[in-house]
């Protein structure tokens, strides 16, 4: 059983008792990238059985900059599971194994910007018949934190009363159309439970990075009212295995020329154990995506980055979350 840093139980990689708030959600999430094949994914799915529904996505990046993605709101009936919409998540090991199979239609994009208008972008370009089978392994601790109440938290605005993550050595294989890749990389999960609305945090930056069996990192700032007062920065560095938490982090960034979707990272960052580490990304495929609630509307840009540290060239993903109105 891989270690727990946190108050943490095995028994949490599993599925939880639904809780009575409308907007409870569980959430578990997988990224995947193998440098060798310039081949990348995430896909999620949050039950939100109060709401009679999953929110399930999916999303490759292809070595030639094309992306395939789909997102659907299938029916649920109860949080028994992560299993709709042709997506599936098994616990085959707690801490240590797990699954994710998909098989189902997505659009394949030339241009993954158009999905900043997504009714345009899932009318105007072509679906393909996507399918993939992972399993996914413990590389490094899992590590976060629960709470047994929601600390007098207001469901509506709150995001998750528990979260963990955990780097993974992912093998197996996709299909998008006729294209096969054999994976063999490194990626993080992560799982979440309790009340969520997206549009409960102004803002936040996430950046996971992958060097092989021997590195990976997390760099996290949150930043949840405008005025920049709820404000944490943190991560983790995981080298052979061993945790070495970030406690100090600045994040900078390059964008485009309409100011909202980044282009390259920068993140300075100071670990518990006294390391300094100036971390620099290149982002080589983007798609934004968008959550809307009544008149609010939350902007995520999602980047398949090529990360250095000092001598070393990995991959992962730079998530980027806004409030627009």
């Amino acid at each position: 059983m891989a270690r727990i840093i946190g108050n943490l139980d095995p028994e949490d990689d599993l599925m939880h008792e639904l809780g009575p708030e409308p907007n409870f959600n569980e959430s578990a999430y997988y990224n995947f990238f193998d440098t060798k094949e310039s081949l990348g994914g995430w896909f999620r799915m949050g039950n939100r059985a109060n709401e009679g529904q999953a929110e399930m996505t999916v999303c490759l990046y292809l070595p030639d900059g094309r992306v395939a993605f789909t997102f659907g709101r299938p029916r649920i009936d109860d949080n028994d599971a992560h299993d709709a919409g042709g997506l599936k998540f098994e616990v085959l090991n707690p801490t240590e194994q797990h699954r994710t199979t998909f098989e189902g239609r997505c659009v394949l994009m030339d241009e993954p910007r158009d999905m900043k208008d997504p009714s345009k972008a899932f009318k105007n370009n072509p679906k393909v018949q996507v399918a993939f089978d992972l399993d996914h392994r413990a590389a490094g601790p899992l590590y976060g934190h629960k709470s047994e109440n929601n600390d007098g938290e207001d469901s509506e605005e709150s995001f998750a009363k528990a979260h963990f993550e955990q780097h993974m050595h992912v093998t197996g294989n996709v299909r998008i159309g006729d294209d096969v890749f054999a994976v063999d990389g490194y990626g993080l999960r992560d799982h979440s439970w309790g009340p969520r609305h997206w549009q409960a945090i102004h803002q936040y930056e996430w950046l996971t990075l992958n060097f092989g069996a021997e590195l990976g990192a997390m760099v996290s700032i949150v930043q949840r009212d405008a005025e920049g007062k709820q404000r944490s920065a943190g991560g983790v560095m995981i080298r052979d295995g061993e945790m070495d938490r970030i406690v100090e982090a600045e994040i900078e960034a390059e964008y485009e020329d309409n100011g909202v979707f980044h282009k390259s990272v920068t993140a300075r960052v100071k670990t518990e154990s006294g390391e300094e580490h100036t971390i620099t990304g290149t982002v080589k495929n983007f798609i934004p995506l968008r959550n809307r609630r009544s008149e609010l509307e939350t902007y995520i840009g999602e980047g398949m980055t090529e990360w250095r540290i000092g001598d070393k060239v990995g991959h992962g993903l730079s998530e980027f979350l806004r409030q627009v109105k």
